[in-house]
């Protein structure tokens, strides 16, 4: 198939949790090394919902994050607004929540060699620095950010932003995300699409399975 356009995921696509867990970042373990994660990930189910709020700025994200976090945080027994304060500080500004995956800029290049590429992601104001100060930014078209559009790609709206902007027409574009539902979305609007599974734990799928860009 002779594709025009790439469509990627950011997380686990482009680059992983540093830790290993999205909302544990290295400062959060820092500040809080006794954390219960199973207790964390069962709290933060009621207070999912403040990450989607809309938002275009980092000051919008710093205070997304404190509510987030002094939500999950007040029901563990952390009532330190200074330690939460920074804890979404971090989340918000610093880089070393996320690692980028080895020669993800030897594999953009090849692929921006061929295609145009458009990254299409679930995300906030923050990766935007991120793409900027590691260069990534240079790859893409353009960047769709989820909280800029008050949607995420369980919303198939989300998709006819850069099919619209592109005038992609069906068949014309590849879509490579982590996550099966967000490519079944994919389908509906017309992408082919495979699953990224950098970290080769993905046994069965119903779509094609790449463990990296090269792959394509």
């Amino acid at each position: 198939m002779n594709y025009k356009y790439i469509v990627l995921d950011f997380g686990k696509v482009i680059a992983g949790p540093t830790t290993g867990h999205w909302d544990i970042t290295p400062k959060f373990k820092e500040l809080i090394s006794d954390i219960n994660i199973d207790e964390f990930n069962e709290i933060k189910k009621k207070y999912s919902y403040l990450l989607n709020e809309p938002m275009t700025t980092l000051e919008q994200e710093y205070d997304m994050f404190f509510r987030f976090y002094y939500s999950i945080l007040s029901e563990l027994g952390y009532y330190s607004k200074d330690i939460i304060g920074k804890i979404a500080y971090d989340r918000t500004y610093a880089h070393d929540k996320y690692t980028l995956y080895k020669n993800i800029h030897d594999e953009l290049s090849k692929l921006k060699d061929k295609y145009r590429l458009i990254m299409l992601t679930d995300n906030w104001p923050c990766v935007i620095n991120f793409l900027k100060d590691f260069n990534l930014d240079q790859y893409f078209e353009k960047v769709y950010i989820s909280s800029f559009y008050g949607m995420e790609k369980n919303n198939l709206a989300f998709f006819e932003y850069p099919i619209r902007d592109f005038n992609i027409k069906e068949d014309e574009a590849l879509f490579i995300d982590d996550n099966e539902d967000n490519l079944d979305n994919g389908l509906i609007m017309g992408f082919d699409c495979l699953l990224m599974d950098r970290e080769e734990k993905v046994e069965k799928s119903k779509h094609r399975i790449i463990h990296n860009l090269y792959n394509l």
